[in-house]
């Protein structure tokens, strides 16, 4: 166990009584939990997995506005979206950055009446979008951003200007729009990001991993791991941000509503390395419509290709993986668009899936149920908040509104807004990012990719990050071709609350989604963390095996696939 996490056991067993708890530290319950301890209250966030792990480590990666949303007439939505893009452009552009966005288009006025339907509340299975309502879409998605524009408006083009820029795109183009939203590279570490930035302005809140808040008598308990007697807890209320787990949260706590809240749909997604298929999207990702309406999108990512994906409706929350059927669905979608690269499950070099926490629908089309979230109250001893829907771009906004709620409840006054506050390592980061790269080289004596790789990973904290490196006159690269130090490794161990080696390769670093993992690292990442925690060599075998299964079950990244990636870095280094 950590030095730290024996720390912040410590301060629980000492005090446990807090102002407010909130359970699920994914990205909504993290969010909330920041607001909430950045006005003076003594907060108690409890996560049962790892923190940003579940649903908030599966998104399709984009920080949007939501053009699609317009067909379901939910303009409030997209304006709440875009408002909140353009601040994690602001607030955190090491890791949000803008992303053209083409949509290939085959005909001219098809799914007009659908969209006029939708702005006006009647939904059904759209219809293929057509170049007109497209248009019409796009010109409203512009209005709604006009008085603080971050993004150029939307631009339209000819078949013959389109297979110009896009040569590759299937043959019964004939038009294409392009506009801009934003994707974020590595969302499980803004979320990480968003809690350091609490270790130090909110020295009263504490945040756990790997433990669970349990009814116990007239109050609570904690329990977990590194936690061999459970811990009194007491609140003022509770605040439930466990996604689609929310009825089962809401049973374990014996609140359990009449009827469910939450119903998920799953979504998956591919990591594919083709050179040609990166290449051909010329830096944008298409995000285009599939044979049965479903919207899916591509776009070049960590070198590779991201591509999804599913919507599936999900009756019980689980963990889930890309089934064969869903993979191959997407694949099929990608061969529609660019139907001349060759495409086959052996590029795929990670696969992810998650569940939405959507709210309860009826609706028959998945892709029309309400992304939208809000918050409902059940009274009792301790009033509890449910945090029901959400999506990644609204996270902020979504959990100032449960902020508001909570701070009313508690008559507690608001102190400060987190609006335009800059989130981890985008504090201080400049317009130009070279500079500061630049200046981590002359200061640390690094070369120009390492630093390029800290300054897009971690921003302006890569100069801590820097400074505990230089320290470590040991540090050498995690192996060779990757930007990673062990000492970086170290320091993530050290500092952001890791319990597991799957927290390090899964969420801390982008190893395995950028599928650089494979068996040797592994090896270095176990050694690095059994000195780190402590870890007998039983523990870390077991650490190591556990990885193992979880990447070959729920990411399609098998143990021989493992070793033969150590055998290609191993002979490539010859």
């Amino acid at each position: 166990m950590s030095t730290r996490r024996a720390f912040l056991l410590d301060q629980i067993r000492q005090n446990g009584a807090f102002d407010a708890v909130v359970i699920g530290g994914g990205i909504n319950g993290i969010g909330t939990y920041r607001e909430l301890a950045l006005q003076g209250l003594r907060v108690l966030l409890v996560e049962r997995g790892d923190f940003s792990s579940g649903c908030s480590a599966a998104p399709s990666r984009m920080i949007h506005g939501g053009l699609r949303y317009l067909e379901n007439g939910e303009v409030g939505l997209v304006r709440e979206s875009l408002e909140e893009r353009d601040g994690l452009l602001a607030n955190a552009p090491h890791l949000v950055h803008p992303l053209a966005t083409t949509i290939p288009i085959t005909s001219t006025f098809s799914g007009l009446f659908n969209a006029a339907a939708g702005l006006v509340g009647v939904t059904g299975k759209p219809s293929s979008r057509g170049a007109l309502p497209i248009k019409l879409g796009l010109a409203l998605y512009d209005f709604i951003v006009r008085r603080n524009r971050r993004l150029p408006k939307h631009i339209f083009r000819s078949a013959k200007a389109s297979r110009a820029q896009w040569p590759e795109l299937m043959a019964d183009l004939r038009y294409s729009a392009t506009y801009y939203d934003a994707w974020i590279s590595h969302p499980e570490r803004l979320a990480l990001e968003l809690l350091a930035d609490c270790r130090t302005e909110a020295l009263d809140a504490i945040a756990v991993n790997y433990a669970t808040l349990e009814p116990q008598g007239e109050g609570y308990v904690l329990t977990g791991f590194g936690i061999p007697t459970a811990l009194p807890i007491t609140t003022r209320v509770i605040v439930n941000a466990t996604g689609a787990w929310l009825d089962e949260t809401l049973r374990s706590l014996s609140r359990a509503p009449d009827a469910p809240i939450v119903a998920g749909t799953k979504g998956s997604h591919l990591i594919l390395d083709n050179p040609r298929l990166k290449d051909a999207l010329r830096g944008h990702m298409v995000f285009f419509e599939n044979d049965d309406g479903r919207v899916c999108i591509l776009f070049p990512y960590l070198g590779k290709v991201l591509a999804g994906s599913t919507d599936i409706r999900v009756e019980r929350p689980g963990r889930v993986r890309c089934e064969p059927e869903e993979r191959d669905y997407i694949l099929s979608a990608v061969h529609r668009i660019f139907p001349n690269i060759p495409l086959d499950a052996a590029q795929i070099v990670f696969s992810y899936s998650g569940i939405r926490p959507l709210p309860k629908s009826d609706h028959a089309f998945t892709g029309r149920i309400s992304r939208g979230h809000f918050i409902q109250r059940l009274d009792g001893k301790v009033p509890l908040f449910c945090m029901v829907g959400g999506k990644w771009t609204t996270f902020r906004a979504f959990a100032e509104q449960t902020a508001d709620a909570v701070l009313d409840e508690l008559k507690h006054p608001r102190r400060t807004d987190t609006r335009h506050r800059p989130i981890g390592g985008g504090l201080d980061f400049p317009a130009d990012p070279a500079t500061l790269e630049a200046d981590l080289c002359r200061r640390f004596g690094i070369d120009r990719n390492r630093a390029a790789h800290l300054v897009s990973t971690y921003g302006t904290a890569s100069i801590p990050l820097l400074t505990f490196c230089r320290a470590r006159p040991d540090d050498a690269p995690l192996a060779a071709g990757l930007p990673w130090t062990e000492a970086e490794i170290v320091w993530l161990i050290e500092t952001e609350d890791v319990v597991h080696l799957a927290d390090i390769v899964l969420r801390r670093t982008t190893l395995a989604i950028s599928g650089a993992i494979d068996g040797s690292i592994l090896d270095r990442l176990g050694a690095l963390a059994a000195r780190s925690l402590g870890w007998s060599t039983a523990r870390t075998e077991a650490e190591k095996a556990a990885l193992i299964a979880e990447l070959d079950r729920f990411h399609d990244v098998s143990a021989a696939r493992l070793a033969a990636r150590t055998h290609e870095r191993t002979h490539a280094c010859a």
